[in-house]
């Protein structure tokens, strides 16, 4: 039951996303600077900010880890975060706050929803192709529970209808996205051995505002 969970990220994605369209909404005729804050600030609030910690925790470990797998481990566990850590969370909030405002300028809200959708779909290819490498951790648990034929189906099925959202003018981001994702992938095997929570909330993170990003600059 615990590993059938992994097959709802899409729709927590879905579900986050529209929750941000809705205030997007609320807050047409606001200035869009001041729109765009509210906007980052709310999707900070209701994520808890739990993805953005393991970006800082990741960011520190890779910097401080000096290619050491057990090193990066142990610094990933440590709950204080270091100036990397400050550092990767300061870029990325900025690269958000500038690509909503863009958006918001443009009335692209769909694309709000794709990027969270989408940050949280590739969560389960995540755990599909790549070893957890805390064995007593909870995505441990996830992992070993999750059906993996039904999260291929889910895979499939918001590949396909994220297909049909962007037509194809913008069907290249989902390419680019799959590229980041191999890319980073690549990037914990070599280094850890696989992932890690703090690793799959930095890929989330990553996703997101690469998706926000590329819709900005196509």
């Amino acid at each position: 039951m615990v590993g059938r969970s992994i097959l709802y990220y899409p729709i927590v994605g879905l579900l986050i996303g529209l929750s941000l369209a809705a205030l997007w909404w609320l807050l047409s005729g606001t200035p869009p600077l001041v729109a765009a804050v509210l906007i980052l600030i709310s999707w900070v609030l209701i994520t808890g900010g739990l993805h953005l910690d393991g970006l800082a925790d990741s960011a520190d470990a890779w910097v401080g880890g000096m290619a050491n797998k057990e090193k990066t481990l142990t610094i990933m566990k440590d709950p204080n975060c270091g100036p990397a850590g400050v550092v990767a969370i300061l870029l990325l909030l900025l690269l958000k706050f500038v690509a909503l405002y863009t958006l918001l300028l443009a009335n692209e809200w769909v694309m709000l929803i794709l990027a969270t959708t989408l940050g949280r779909t590739i969560l389960p290819l995540l755990f599909l192709t790549t070893t957890y490498v805390r064995p007593n951790g909870l995505g441990a648990i996830l992992v070993s529970h999750m059906p993996q034929r039904l999260t291929i189906l889910i895979l499939a099925i918001t590949t396909v209808l994220t297909c049909l959202t962007l037509g194809l003018d913008h069907l290249w981001v989902v390419f680019a996205i799959l590229a980041i994702f191999w890319l980073l992938q690549r990037m914990m095997v070599q280094r850890i051995g696989g992932t890690t929570g703090d690793t799959a909330g930095a890929l989330v993170e990553i996703i997101e505002v690469a998706v926000l990003v590329m819709v900005v600059l196509s």
